[in-house]
């Protein structure tokens, strides 16, 4: 039994290769059969479509002629007569608009990536336009835009099958040439407007948003459908339902490239802090009644109505208390064995807290460790500290110099790049950069770089970043971040790792060349430990 094929310019074929089937309208013949497979299609009907209102004396001759030839070409039993005309028998698969339509169907009960991988495959069963040697043929109008609407909307499928999946990032380009070939075609156009935002490029998504709204006004004359308008009303809100379901882990490969920079000693970890509860006990403490305000702004608040002898006094008595590491402190106080084990130099880690979790990991897995915290008020200001193991302390004054009493060969660094904390009864070295003031003096005259010691510098130049928990949604990390690298792409590949970054924040991430990886903290640590060998210290009893 011979195959068909009508997605695309019309074909047939048998086991012996493809069939020669003759003349226009022949072919025309076998078309409109195949359009109805399995059912009698008239013979007014065929000498209608190929002959039109005014058919010639000799049409039904003729017809019957062609189908004499096809059933020669076609073989037995495939094309028989039926009254009051003709019917074609194709079996389950003989046509490929019949896969096609199993395909689709299949692809209704699947999940996102075989649902996907289905459509895709389907989709590959068209060769161009249906029915493409037919295209200015009166009975096959119809039926090609028919078709030319199956295929879109399957399409569209597709394309929605791979957003469920969050492979917004591979979309956008395709759906960017889809857009401009079909640019009234609003579900497209909202697809294309959801990859770009679930990217990280909002701005981008409203402007493609009005691009489209623009076109269907100046030529129908219609504002767009109300789906795309609560679209478009959802991204200004930034509504966590647009994010994409279930992020994938990271991969395989991610995990060997951190384990490769960790053990080139060429990793440096940048750690957050949570400072949410810390900003409500401050707003509390002092009776600063705007919901929902940054630390910033309620340090600011504090520090211009109360002084910030008593701003610093507080933050003093929020941190005064043995701080307790979370698992993330434990994971990087754990590895100072394995670079030793392996002659690296010990970690710089970089940390904008203020309290002393880190420091207190290190205490418990018996490590010692080197602190270099910057200095927000007073004569020092703009300049870092060292706080030795002993606990002794001395003005960093010449970081270029400042070589052999600081080194990574001998232990691991903290630097606080936001103060920290001083529990001594004369808090010598305690310091907050916690106010606008403080931001916007920040090393105002310099850049971190520049003010650290040298061989920090150069670590710092020469390193792969690991962002844990470090968001940039407040502009007062961004200045910190301008302070390390100016406004300039990383030069060595980096990865953040946030639960739910916000499309903000992985806009401005990616402007660094930072792989943004959306994936609980504890668990992304978890799996990194097992991944380099390390089993995550206990949490003491």
């Amino acid at each position: 039994m011979p195959e068909f094929r009508i997605l695309g310019p019309l074909e047939a074929s048998d086991e012996a290769g493809p069939l020669l089937l003759g003349g226009q309208k022949q072919r025309a013949v076998l078309a409109l059969l195949l359009l109805d497979a399995g059912r009698v299609v008239s013979t007014d009907r065929l000498v209608d479509a190929l002959w039109g209102d005014q058919p010639p004396r000799t049409a039904t001759t003729s017809l019957q002629n062609f189908i004499s030839l096809l059933r020669k070409i076609l073989g037995a039993g495939v094309l028989e007569t039926k009254p009051p005309g003709y019917r074609l028998k194709v079996r389950p698969g003989e046509l490929d608009l019949d896969r096609f339509r199993t395909l689709v169907e299949e692809a209704r009960t699947e999940g996102p990536q075989p649902r996907a991988a289905k459509l895709r495959e389907a989709l590959a069963l068209w060769r161009g336009p249906p029915l493409a040697d037919f295209t200015f043929e009166s009975f096959a109008q119809s039926h090609i835009v028919h078709l030319e609407e199956l295929r879109l909307a399957t399409l569209e499928e597709r394309v929605q099958a791979d957003l469920d999946d969050a492979r917004h990032g591979e979309l956008v380009g395709e759906l960017e040439a889809l857009v401009e070939q079909h640019p009234v075609r609003e579900r497209l156009r909202g697809q294309y407007v959801l990859a770009l935002y679930r990217s990280g490029r909002q701005a981008e998504a409203l402007q493609a948003y009005q691009e489209g709204r623009r076109i269907l006004v100046e030529q129908l004359g219609i504002e767009p459908s109300r789906e795309l308008q609560q679209l478009h009303g959802a991204i200004l809100r930034q509504e966590v339902g647009l994010q994409a379901p279930g992020a994938p882990p990271p991969s395989e490969d991610h995990f060997e490239q951190v384990r490769r920079a960790l053990f080139e000693g060429r990793l440096v970890a940048v750690l957050g802090t949570e400072i949410a509860d810390l900003a409500t006990r401050l707003a509390q403490r002092f009776d600063y009644a705007e919901n929902g305000s940054s630390l910033v702004s309620i340090a600011q608040y504090v520090a211009v109505m109360k002084g910030s002898g008593p701003l610093y006094d507080e933050l003093h008595a929020l941190h005064d208390s043995d701080a307790v590491p979370t698992p993330i402190h434990r994971f990087f106080a754990s590895l100072p064995p394995a670079l030793r084990g392996r002659g690296l130099p010990h970690q710089l880690l970089v940390t904008t807290s203020y309290d002393l979790a880190l420091e207190a990991a290190f205490l418990e897995a018996g490590e010692e460790f080197d602190v270099v915290s910057y200095v927000a008020a007073g004569p020092n200001r703009g300049k870092f500290c060292h706080i030795a193991p002993d606990g002794t302390g001395r003005m960093i004054d010449l970081p270029n110099t400042y070589a052999t009493e600081l080194s990574l060969e001998q232990r691991t660094v903290i630097l606080k790049l936001h103060g920290q904390v001083d529990r001594g009864p004369e808090r010598q070295w305690e310091s907050f950069v916690v106010t606008e003031d403080d931001y916007i003096d920040y090393l105002a005259k310099s850049d971190v770089a520049g003010a650290v010691p040298v061989a920090l510098a150069a670590k710092l130049r020469r390193s792969h970043f690991l962002f844990v928990g470090y968001t940039m949604a407040d502009w007062n990390l961004r200045v910190i971040l301008n302070r390390l690298w100016s406004d300039q792409p990383l030069s060595y590949r980096s990865w953040a790792v946030q639960p739910q970054a916000k499309p903000l924040e992985r806009e401005f991430w990616r402007r660094r060349d930072v792989d943004v990886l959306e994936i609980p903290i504890e668990r992304y640590v978890e799996t990194l430990a097992r991944y380099v060998g390390l089993v995550p210290a206990e949490v003491p009893a």
